[in-house]
């Protein structure tokens, strides 16, 4: 038996590994499935010519045969290569293998054979699989067979000898073969990719050595003058042999396309340290292809090896494989379309699992999954079978039609916000409200002198006072938003956790803050809490006392929101109890108070101030999409469900589902508690509890950011969550900001969607959508595309879906309060406006993205609620009456003085 999650034991060696040798029909069978145009395979010269030399193996020239003829029914080509790493034994043990000179004889005899009995067949022939790893690894460090630890000079005289055969080879074809067999010959080539660590001469130069010393080493005596390139030649002296000049004239030109391998092997495995001359290694496909296509002139590029690995224990849903392979095959299609490169076909690596060399079997690099304890080495196909199979289908990434954006406009009255988490408060008091009397010193000093003992009369306090104030809320006019969603603090305005202190001079703030805002028509949105990193926001007295696990806090937010109702509420008609509550710190006995904190709170709005406020209230989830790793598998949705479940069915099914938590968490924790013998339990609720929470809203409030891709299979210790058994995916071909934050617009519309199915046609809010950026980015372009594509797929949720969406928030409002994520920048005591701001500006002015067949809207104006003017409203037909009145007297009075002195002047 084994460890639990511990792979079973492979087999020892690779003799038989998968057993494609007694398993052809079903390889080819999987070829079938996948729909490939051409597959790689390898000829075995230990089969063919057991001692390296003839007499040829009758038996293997049959089955290389049996296997050509099956891939021509099949309408598959075959590229051939002659020689991957399995030399006879006869030939390393008599001569010492590819140390000798008479290798490439021996090598060229082997070539004749098999062009011979398979060149009517093949096309497209490889010499060698990576000769960098032969000779580097197999003859100098001995890290691979043969293993001879021969140094540098020895490695370097090995290449010499494959450098040499290969030339034979192509020569050999070029003159006897090609006329009749009309086929291509070329050597497959390894590389990795180098970045500099700093943009300077010396580190570009660095890079470029190190690609001489790989790629170039092979690669510059083929394709360009049959030499080694001179960085090689320069630095290593008398250790790499030279060529003569006929030598250089037979080796230069003996490739028809450039075969290039790159993926696991090389890069991050097979590539000493020293090689990188201390740059940067990459996985850049893109760019190597780039580099490639410069340096040698064009060449035509077959990739003909290319992928990454997963985990030995890894069975069916390979994700991490699905998006690496995705990335090169993306960049690959980049390069082709924008860089101008000349690919003509692609090759992934490899149809099935097997040994890998150093590695054993301890990964997998297979698009099926190898049973290695079955007899006959079953093959079940994993999630990248039908990853390839869909790509190959559409030969590449066509749009989605999905994805496209749409044109429209969302409905009157929609509410087009930007978020601050905390107002800047500045509660200083203006020179007016100073009583004091001073004199001013002409003479001496230049200064004000208080005067003791004498004051001048005060006056009442007004919000103009409050300076900072004045420039919130021009910031905000700039924008054109409806509405303006900050939170209170709870820790400043009750500093002790209940009445007993109260800072008024705050409170006075924020009801200015708010009368300013419904002055010029931006509606107030706020948060009676929000949860920060110190004291998690909450009166120290309450955070001292565990906090929301303690149930007086529960009893504390009721009488705080009391508080804050009656203060504010005159001013404040959009309210939310509680602002993105994280669930990923919060224990279920906190996340028990804080449901029943809310709840209460909404009923306390409801029975007490709604009827004279008329507002609405309710709370606010932060709500990221998960989406399963492998769209294909079963295993991973499940997984994708229970964390969205965990993430926002936590807190969102007891207000706006049943009243009760979702019953996937009760049943996994159940299930978790009993096996391994963790102590997490869900709380209860009484029936009146229930009741109490049920339907403790007036609208869904949510926070999304990103999309996070889950799977079931562990793969990377770092990014699993062995509590909920998940394993956190990551797509490096999706866009990134700086924080590696996921830039995936589409997730919204699918969040939108799950939460209307989950709990009905109720209204919905993005309170908070943003993005992080970096300060020198070149026009805000990032933050420009999240929120034009985060908008666009908002309404494809309310045009196509029919989502009851009721308004969208920008996070943030600015970079002082929210670094990074502001609409406006903050240098030096500055506001500057970002791009993103103006293009948020123009989707707000335009209601969406109206297009020529967009219907004219004709909304309504609306006038945001300002009580101080609810005297003047409801009173509008005695205000003109009484303005009538006031002009009828000064028309009068007009009348009356112009003909008196018109009469005066009469009579004089």
């Amino acid at each position: 038996s084994t460890p639990s999650g511990a792979a079973p034991p492979g087999p020892v060696g690779g003799d038989v590994a998968s057993d494609s040798y007694n398993n052809l029909f079903r390889d080819v069978e999987a070829l079938r499935r996948l729909g490939v145009s051409h597959y790689r395979f390898s000829l075995s010269w230990a089969r063919l010519l057991p001692n390296g030399t003839a007499p040829p193996n009758p038996a293997g020239l049959a089955h290389y045969g049996r296997l050509l003829a099956r891939l021509r029914e099949l309408g598959v080509e075959p590229v051939v290569t002659l020689y991957h790493w399995d030399l006879p034994q006869a030939l390393q043990d008599a001569f010492g293998g590819w140390a000798s000179p008479v290798l490439p004889g021996l090598f060229r005899d082997y070539a004749e054979l098999c062009f011979r009995h398979f060149g009517g067949q093949v096309r497209y022939w490889l010499t060698m699989d990576n000769p960098y790893v032969v000779a580097w690894h197999g003859y100098g460090t001995g890290r691979l067979p043969p293993g001879v630890r021969g140094g540098p000079r020895l490695g370097y005289l090995a290449a010499h000898h494959l450098l040499q055969a290969h030339a034979k080879v192509w020569h050999l074809y070029n003159d006897h073969f090609r006329p009749a067999q009309r086929g291509k010959v070329s050597i497959a080539l390894s590389s990795h990719w180098i970045k500099p660590q700093h943009m300077t001469e010396k580190n570009i130069k660095e890079c470029q050595k190190s690609l001489d010393f790989v790629l170039g080493w092979f690669a510059k005596p083929i394709f360009i003058d049959g030499d080694y390139p001179e960085n090689m030649r320069s630095n290593l002296s008398s250790l790499l042999p030279e060529f003569s000049e006929a030598e250089k004239k037979y080796i230069k030109g003996t490739a028809d396309f450039f075969a290039l391998s790159f993926g696991a092997t090389l890069s991050f495995q097979l590539l000493d340290s020293h090689m990188k001359f201390q740059q940067l290694e990459s996985i850049s496909l893109r760019q190597l292809l780039y580099w490639i296509n410069s340096e040698y002139n064009n060449p035509q590029i077959f990739i003909v090896e290319n992928s990454w690995f997963v985990s030995g224990t890894t069975k069916k849903d390979d994700a991490k494989y699905i998006y690496y392979l995705k990335k090169f095959i993306m960049e690959t299609l980049k390069a082709i379309r924008y860089d101008g490169v000349n690919v003509f076909g692609y090759t992934v690596w490899s149809l099935l699992d097997g040994f890998e060399w150093h590695r054993g079997y301890s990964i997998r690099r297979g698009l099926f999954y190898v049973d290695f304890q079955s007899p006959d080495k079953k093959l079940m196909p994993k999630s990248s079978v039908l990853f390839y199979q869909k790509l190959i289908e559409k030969n590449g990434f066509p749009p989605l039609p999905e994805n496209q954006p749409i044109e429209g406009i969302f409905p009157c009255g929609f509410a087009w916000g930007i978020v601050d988490n905390y107002i800047q408060v500045d509660t200083t008091p203006a020179q007016f409200l100073d009583s004091s009397v001073y004199v001013w010193d002409v003479h001496q000093t230049k200064q004000l002198i208080k005067v003791d003992g004498v004051y001048a009369s005060k006056r009442k306090r007004h919000c103009v006072d409050f300076a900072a104030i004045r420039l919130q809320i021009s910031l905000l006019q700039e924008m054109h938003v409806t509405h303006f969603h900050f939170s209170l603090k709870w820790s400043l305005i009750l500093p002790l956790g209940n009445l007993s202190l109260i800072n008024h001079t705050l409170v006075h703030y924020y009801q200015c803050f708010a009368s300013e805002l419904l002055r010029v028509n931006i509606t107030p949105v706020v948060a009676l809490w929000q949860p920060m990193i110190e004291n998690q926001e909450l009166p120290v007295s309450l955070a001292k006392y565990g906090a929301w696990e303690n149930t007086e806090t529960v009893q504390a937010f009721v009488e705080y929101a009391r508080f804050c109702f009656t203060s504010l509420g005159d001013h404040v008609k959009f309210w939310i109890t509680m602002n993105e509550p994280s669930v990923k710190n919060l224990t279920y006995t906190a996340g028990h108070n804080l449901l029943k904190a809310h709840a209460k709170v909404w009923h306390l709005y409801d029975r007490e101030f709604r009827r004279s406020q008329k507002g609405k209230i309710s709370i606010a989830l932060q709500a990221d999409w998960v989406e399963p790793a492998c769209p294909f598998s079963r295993n991973d949705q499940e997984v994708a469900d229970r964390i969205l479940e965990f993430d926002i069915g936590w807190l969102a099914e007891p207000i706006f589902g049943n009243g009760d938590y979702p019953e996937v968490m009760r049943a996994w924790l159940h299930q978790r508690n009993s096996i391994d013998l963790y102590n997490f339990h869900l709380p209860f609720f009484s029936e009146d509890e229930k009741k109490l929470i049920q339907g403790s809203f007036d609208f869904f409030a949510l926070s999304h950011y990103t999309t996070t891709l889950v799977g079931s299979e562990k793969e990377d210790a770092v990014k699993y969550d062995h509590y909920l058994e998940v394993q956190m995916i990551n797509d490096i071909t999706w866009l990134h900001s700086p924080s590696r934050a996921a830039v995936v617009p589409w997730g919204l519309r699918k969040l939108l969607k799950w939460v209307k199915s989950k709990y009905g046609n109720v209204p919905i809010y993005v309170m908070a959508n943003g993005i992080d950026d970096d300060q020198n980015m070149l026009h805000d372009k990032l933050r420009v595309y999240y929120i034009q594509n985060y908008i666009n797929e908002a309404l494809k949720a309310y045009t196509l879906d029919d989502v009851n969406l009721q308004g969208y928030f920008v996070y943030s409002f600015n970079d002082k309060t929210a670094p990074k994520y502001g609409l406006y920048s903050y240098v030096a005591n500055q506001y500057e406006p970002k791009p993103s701001l103006k293009h948020y500006r123009e989707i707000i002015g335009n209601n969406g993205f109206p297009g020529p067949e967009t219907p004219d809207l004709l909304c309504p104006e609306e006038v945001a609620s300002c009580a101080d003017c609810h005297f003047f409203r409801t009173r509008k037909s005695l205000l003109a009456f009484v303005s009538f009145v006031f002009v009828a007297f000064i028309v009068t009075i007009f009348f009356i003085t112009y003909y008196s002195k018109r009469v005066e002047r009469r009579y004089k």
